[in-house]
């Protein structure tokens, strides 16, 4: 395993990566209880290729974002050089390419070769690797760190020998077979064999059920399979303070400590509700237990657990911070601009508008009218919000609203209606009366009409269409330099 500041991983107590559970809250939570290293849930290579690495000065973490603007990951300072990245993939290349992207935001990256679940083996990732030897070498290469389940003894040994030889750090080790379920005994003659046969840390997985159900235990579970370390799932989804010394906090506390955290990183509250339903589980019947099932937004699960004057503050620090933070942008924004952009604080509401028919096209024709240049667009993203901001060149002027908005084309629209309003040109609102774009679009479906009687080709002259379709452009909305 590649690590930044090199990881040791002999004698360590590790939250596992589980599926929906080991995002922010609960790796910050297990690292507050003694977790020495935490991992986050697999994260599959062609979604993080699709992320854009932003920084977030409101909750001052690392968030990648996905284009739909969903945050995959969100790291922060205080687990840097704590978190291990797993990653689901196949392809030496891809992997390679989504470490680069997460590197210098994490302590070391791990690949899975352990997940039997079909969402996994179904790409060729996750315990479908073990089919695929010359593959895992290939994918370990590039590679930092594997975790992978066991098969037959010497066929497992065979492979983690191979494996090593690719240079990893360390090799995690789940102790059922792929086939096998929790439900199953661990293997910890396989995971001790294993131990014995290789020289990097082995760490041990899969105890949670048979070994591990208190801080004692974790040694235990060490000594019987001989690993350099040990690996907590479920123990730890049901209760992360298994990996406190002095033994477990109430639960009601632990449940408490996670909400404080969700909300302090705005996790998602459908997250934050699932990973505290594993922590009720058996409690989910209770009074409690309904209203957090009820409960449809984090302000509902803090006021569950009597936490709502903790969201309200919270949520008002944030807030105000935002607001600072966007006043010293704009203000930031206002002395390097361009001073000859003339300004208006304008949005492009659609509603104003028929169906079809936008300033842009307004524009658009009045360029050609004029006979100037189409109009040029130039678009970038503040990095603080993610909102767009569009200057549009027309006849050498150029135009843009105060007004940031939540999407490209929005902010365009918004340039738009500045330049027309400034040259004093009907924009296409309704409020406007007729419309001369559509009554235009009524004449050629007419001539259409017409033509497709007579037999005639029913393909539009480009030449029409092009008064009809906005340009717009292909290229990257660049971000605004910090």
């Amino acid at each position: 395993m590649t690590v930044n500041t090199p990881l040791c991983f002999r004698g360590k107590k590790i939250l596992a990566p589980m599926v929906r559970v080991g995002t922010l809250p609960m790796r910050l939570l297990a690292l507050d209880y003694g977790a020495d290293i935490v991992y986050c849930e697999e994260l599959i290579d062609i979604k993080m290729l699709q992320c854009k690495r932003v920084i977030n000065e409101v909750l001052e973490t690392v968030d990648f974002v996905a284009p739909n603007e969903r945050v995959v990951f969100r790291t922060c300072e205080r687990e840097r050089h704590r978190v291990v990245f797993q990653m689901g993939s196949a392809d030496a290349e891809r992997a390679l390419a989504v470490a680069k992207l997460v590197e210098s935001d994490v302590a070391g990256i791990d690949i899975n070769m352990g997940c039997p679940k079909e969402y996994s083996t179904k790409g060729g990732m996750g315990a479908a690797l073990l089919s695929d030897p010359d593959k895992i070498e290939s994918v370990s290469i590039t590679w930092w760190g594997l975790i992978c389940p066991i098969s037959q003894v010497e066929d497992t040994v065979n492979l983690v020998k191979r494996i090593e030889k690719t240079g990893i750090a360390a090799i995690a080790v789940h102790g059922r077979k792929k086939e096998e379920r929790p439900q199953h005994p661990v293997h910890c003659d396989v995971i001790k064999a294993i131990s014995e046969a290789i020289s990097i840390p082995v760490i041990a997985n899969g105890g949670s059920h048979d070994f591990i159900r208190e801080y004692a235990d974790i040694g235990t579970f060490q000594k019987a399979t001989a690993a350099s370390s040990v690996m907590i799932a479920r123990a730890a989804m049901w209760n992360p303070s298994i990996f406190r010394k002095e033994g477990f906090c109430p639960l009601k506390d632990v449940m408490q400590d996670y909400i404080k955290y969700a909300v302090r990183y705005d996790n998602h509250y459908t997250n934050t509700k699932y990973c505290l339903c594993q922590m009720l589980r058996e409690q989910l019947e209770t009074t409690q237990g309904k209203k957090l099932h009820a409960a449809q937004s984090t302000q509902e699960i803090c006021e569950a657990f009597e936490m709502g004057d903790f969201y309200e503050e919270t949520t008002a620090i944030f807030e105000a911070k935002k607001t600072s933070l966007e006043t010293k942008t704009q203000d930031e924004d206002d002395q390097i601009e361009d001073p000859d952009v003339i300004k208006m604080a304008v949005r492009f509401d659609k509603r104003e508008y028929p169906p079809q028919i936008t300033p842009k096209m307004y524009l658009l024709e009045w360029c050609r009218k004029e006979k100037h240049p189409q109009p040029v667009y130039e678009t970038v993203q503040r990095p603080l919000d993610r909102l767009f901001c569009s200057v549009v060149t027309v006849a050498e002027r150029k135009y843009r609203s105060t007004l940031w908005d939540k999407s490209k084309k929005l902010a365009e629209q918004a340039a738009a209606i500045v330049c027309l309003r400034t040259l004093g040109v009907p924009e296409g609102k309704l409020c406007e009366g007729e419309n001369h774009l559509i009554n235009k679009r009524k004449r050629d479906e007419q001539e259409r009409l017409i033509n497709r009687d007579h037999g005639e080709d029913l393909a539009e002259p480009s030449h029409k269409k092009a008064n009809f379709i906005e340009e717009t452009s292909d290229m990257n909305v660049p971000k605004m330099p910090r």
